[in-house]
């Protein structure tokens, strides 16, 4: 398994910037987040993954991978939407990932190009896709193109972490973008720590 790099450089960074975030990264130490190197098959977990627990999205996956061996573009589109929808999805999330299929086989959507483009590049080319929204292409930019400065505002569970830390009741997008630019550019590491803050 390989996780996403980073290492003290990082850390200092957002110590120096941030007090109380500096406290959270000295109290949680190093954190090993795993990575999905293929952005497909990222793509069609995060698909699996939205509006349902963690537990569940890992079983429903797992039952894909028993359908199909591999997750690719071509089995996929060799698949019927039904067959996909009995690993535990609803037919409306076996539909997206079967247009996000036929969308890279037909090339409209090239992943291959993703490395050279700027991270609203990526977002305006992912929510193309339907079932695709803002917060999934900035998920799919950390855990498979680890891009280091993504911070998502659409994310509540950040934003929950920030009210935590910072004891704000309610973190709204003037305080977001004040801890964005501390943050910066190494907001997704800072990610990292406020969903274990989050989770904790």
């Amino acid at each position: 398994m390989e996780y996403l790099k980073y290492g003290e450089k990082e850390l200092n960074h957002l110590r120096s910037n941030d007090r109380q975030l500096g406290e959270v990264i000295d109290r949680l130490g190093f954190l090993e987040r795993p990575f999905t190197q293929d952005l497909f098959v990222a793509l069609v977990e995060s698909i699996i993954s939205q509006q349902i627990s963690s537990k569940a999205a890992m079983t429903v996956t797992k039952r894909v991978y028993e359908l199909l061996g591999e997750i690719t573009p071509e089995n996929i589109a060799m698949t019927n939407h039904f067959h996909i929808q009995k690993c535990g999805m609803s037919l409306k999330k076996a539909s997206y990932i079967k247009i996000a299929a036929d969308a890279i086989l037909s090339g409209v959507i090239n992943l291959s190009e993703f490395a050279g483009m700027s991270d609203q590049q990526v977002i305006d080319k992912l929510t193309i896709l339907p079932g695709v929204g803002v917060w999934t292409a900035e998920m799919l930019m950390i855990f498979s193109l680890q891009r280091q400065d993504v911070l998502s505002f659409d994310d509540l569970v950040i934003r929950r972490a920030m009210s935590k830390i910072y004891g704000i009741k309610e973190i709204d997008r003037e305080t977001f973008e004040m801890c964005r630019k501390r943050y910066s550019p190494y907001c997704s590491v800072a990610s990292l720590y406020l969903w274990e803050v989050a989770e904790n």
